[in-house]
Order: structure tokens, then C-alpha cells, then sequence
């Protein structure tokens, strides 16, 4: 069974650059057999035919990108040693048995 072409106004699958998704689209322009441009039918963008191809992923220029950083820095063997540890790692906290170590205990404030 043959298929029909393909017409002004038709209903076709593409890719949308704004939805991100395979989505429904209008043909709004086509150069002789050729569709040239799409309007999404859910966000009502229109950008270029895309054959309902993916784009490229982003991900691994980025990756591309980590790794270069990546081997510009020293190795863990290469870095510098830690900083020494604190001289005293347990500070003495103030509390109240300090405070009134030197004062008797009484019943309170004094009433004027």
C-alpha cells in the first residue's frame, strides 16, 4: 500500500525544541515534497523540521569538559599533606557548676 503525500495542514510526529518531547505538529511550510516547517500542536512553537530526530546530547560535552578539568589537577598522591590537627580538639565549655564554683549557694535574689 502506497502512502499519500504529505500536505499543507497535515498532522505529523517531530521533534519540539521547546516541549522537548516527540510531539504531534502541523505542517505550516513545504518546498515541493519536502516538509521545511512544523507548528507543535501542544505549545504552538514553530521551528524547522526535524525528521523526529533527537538532538545530541549535552551531557557529553559536558563529560568532555569534567575530564579536561579533571586532568589538569594533581593526584591525591601529589597534593599537599593535610593541615595538623588542632592543638586542643576538646574546647572547655562554660557551664553553670563553673560559674558558681566560687559563690555559695543561697535562696535567690535579694527582695529591696
Amino acid at each position: 500500500m502506497e502512502q499519500r503525500r504529505i500536505r499543507l495542514g497535515d498532522v505529523i510526529d517531530d521533534y519540539c525544541s521547546r516541549c522537548r518531547l516527540i510531539m504531534n505538529h502541523g505542517v505550516v511550510g513545504m518546498v515541493g515534497d519536502e516538509v521545511k516547517k512544523v507548528r507543535c500542536n501542544t505549545c504552538l512553537s514553530e521551528h524547522q523540521f526535524r525528521h523526529g530526530r533527537l538532538p545530541a546530547s549535552r551531557r557529553s560535552a559536558g563529560r568532555k569538559l569534567f575530564e579536561e578539568v579533571l586532568k589538569g589537577m594533581p593526584k591525591p598522591s601529589e597534593a599537599a599533606d593535610p593541615p595538623p590537627p588542632p592543638a586542643h580538639p576538646q574546647r572547655k565549655l562554660y557551664t553553670i557548676h563553673r560559674s558558681l564554683a566560687d559563690k555559695k549557694p543561697g535562696r535567690g535574689p535579694k527582695k529591696p
